[in-house]
């Protein structure tokens, strides 16, 4: 019988494994532009986990997120987010399950433009048929300081401040999960520090399980797991109680 989603969401905020993976390949192109980017890939990401993805460019990390997120399908291999196993959904309930269950941020914040800040934030609220979408969309505009931009396009903000709403979209719907694509990639220093420190209480206040991909090891640190990925393959682990200071 088919979990609930009160199921899926008590399982994952209480130890139960939130992602698995199992001999996960994939392939791209054909004949001399063929590429095998991912390789036997098996990871099993704990609920209320965090992980901090590294590597080389190239190395996999990136379409492994999208795997995860639903986003890309493996050749073979087994795919299971929140206890459903992706590979038995068509693409309909695909969307669904992850516009429940799966918050991403990604590098390129990836607003609709002719959309304000709260519109964006709304959207995916509005998608899944919530009554209170826009007030819900402004108390999570709210939490990441940006209360005043709500009646703002993205073209009026700033790089960091796109970034904030984008954060406040993926979490508005209270997801499981949260999967982080280069968060800070596009910013300076200083306001890439504040998007981790608002994502990471994000993360603490809420139990949801993170998936960050980045090439910082500092930012990768703060995870209670850093993996590591080289050649589409999995290169190694270390949980922060047994990294170097």
């Amino acid at each position: 019988m088919q979990k609930t989603l009160m199921q899926h969401d008590l399982a994952l905020r209480t130890g139960a494994p939130a992602i698995a993976l199992a001999g996960i390949n994939l392939s791209l192109g054909r004949g001399a532009a063929h590429v095998h980017i991912l390789k036997d890939v098996d990871l099993h990401i704990a609920g209320g986990e965090a992980i901090g993805l590294i590597g080389p460019s190239g190395s996999g990390k990136s379409t492994l997120l999208m795997i995860m997120a639903g986003l890309e399908r493996p050749d073979t291999g087994t795919v299971a987010v929140a206890g459903e196993d992706l590979g038995t959904l068509g693409e309909d309930a695909l969307a669904r399950f992850r516009g429940r269950n799966v918050g991403i941020v990604f590098q390129s914040f990836h607003l609709i433009p002719t959309m304000t800040a709260l519109e964006n934030v709304a959207v995916p609220l509005e998608l899944a048929g919530a009554a209170d979408a826009a007030a819900r969309a402004a108390r999570e505009l709210a939490a990441v300081g940006l209360a005043d931009r709500g009646h703002h396009y993205p073209a009026e903000l700033s790089g960091g401040e796109q970034q904030r709403v984008a954060l406040a979209r993926a979490l508005a719907p209270n997801p499981a999960i949260l999967i982080a694509d280069e968060p800070t990639g596009n910013l300076d220093e200083t306001t890439g520090s504040e998007i981790v420190d608002l994502m990471f209480a994000g993360h603490a206040q809420r139990g949801t399980t993170l998936v960050l991909v980045t090439h910082d090891p500092a930012l990768a640190g703060r995870c209670d797991r850093v993996v590591r990925m080289r050649s589409g393959r999995i290169d190694g682990e270390a949980r922060r109680e047994a990294m170097p200071a």
